[in-house]
């Protein structure tokens, strides 16, 4: 979608929704793009639907995109929270679009039957082990972007999810969170059609259409966020809530899964784990709703903010 589409959209949600701007001093990393800006930019949005600082007009040297960003650790870290803490000007949201805080990473995974009370819906077992799949970098969108309905398929999907992305190279059995550089929003976006019913059930095709992917739009670092697996996370489509759970009721948490993981194949900084999603989701609803051209949806996880996107 075009730069001018993606702003004509977000003015016009910031118009028709308020949302309680949350002022803090927690590290919101962005990646951002603005008019009077020669391409991709990295900053810090101000709070959870706050403005933008650039962090590239603080310190020239600060890498523009975030997997750079990260590579560095927690040398680029510093100057971001001595940023934060000048007075630097804040870019309104209208001023800026906002890129996806993870664009083209070397793995994007995701984790099947994660949730306990998305097990209880399905009346199947908690899995023994992590169910892992994935997407292609080429899903990933970003926040307030419009999301292709394939032709391909008559049953897209919402699933609301919170990811994390890595900051450094990881391969090992040990549990730990040092690997984990923050936390984001995602819309785990499925074609059921191609995922459960069709010859073969294609997990890989019904996951990773273009635009399938919803991201951001901050990652907010995880020593911003008390505890990750204790928030309030839901989904609202064109206004009604669809899935409402809380992190509490994941299977596997942050250190275990990146730990289990790891044992098979080696993180890089930027790669992205999606969690899992919670109930709610059209396949295992008594009344299914088929989503259609001009829908709305948001996906929101308390601390951490708010990915939207419109069907076209």
């Amino acid at each position: 979608m075009l730069v001018s589409g993606r702003r004509r959209l977000l003015t016009a949600l910031l118009q028709a929704q308020k949302w309680p701007f949350q002022p803090s001093r927690d590290i919101r990393l962005v990646q951002f793009q603005a008019p009077h800006l020669m391409g991709p930019h990295f900053g810090l949005e101000t709070g959870n639907g706050g403005g933008v600082i650039n962090c590239n007009a603080f310190d020239s040297m600060l890498p523009k995109m975030m997997t750079q960003f990260l590579e560095q650790g927690e040398a680029t870290l510093s100057v971001a929270r001595r940023a934060l803490g000048t007075q630097l000007p804040v870019l309104s949201r209208l001023e800026v679009t906002f890129l996806a805080p993870a664009t083209w990473p070397d793995k994007v995974l995701c984790v099947g039957m994660n949730y306990v009370d998305h097990c209880k819906e399905q009346n199947m077992p908690v899995p023994m082990e992590p169910i892992i799949f994935s997407k292609f970098a080429n899903s990933i969108v970003e926040s307030y972007d419009e999301m292709v309905l394939p032709l391909e398929s008559q049953d897209v999907d919402w699933e609301v999810e919170w990811p994390w992305s890595l900051e450094r190279k990881a391969s090992t059995s040990r549990p730990q969170m040092a690997h984990v550089a923050g936390f984001t929003m995602a819309n785990d976006v499925s074609a059921h059609d191609w995922q459960m019913r069709h010859k073969g059930k294609q997990w890989l095709l019904g996951k990773t259409f273009d635009t399938f992917c919803p991201l951001g739009p901050a990652l907010v670092t995880k020593d911003s966020v008390a505890d990750p697996h204790n928030l309030k996370i839901c989904c609202q489509v064109n206004g009604e809530v669809v899935q409402s759970s809380n992190t509490n009721q994941m299977v596997v948490k942050t250190e275990e899964l990146t730990a289990w993981v790891s044992q098979f194949f080696t993180f890089y900084p930027g790669d992205v784990i999606l969690t899992g999603t919670s109930p709610g989701v059209v396949v295992f609803r008594k009344s299914p709703v088929l989503l259609k051209k001009g829908d709305k949806v948001q996906c929101e996880t308390e601390e951490l903010g708010v990915v939207i996107i419109i069907f076209v």
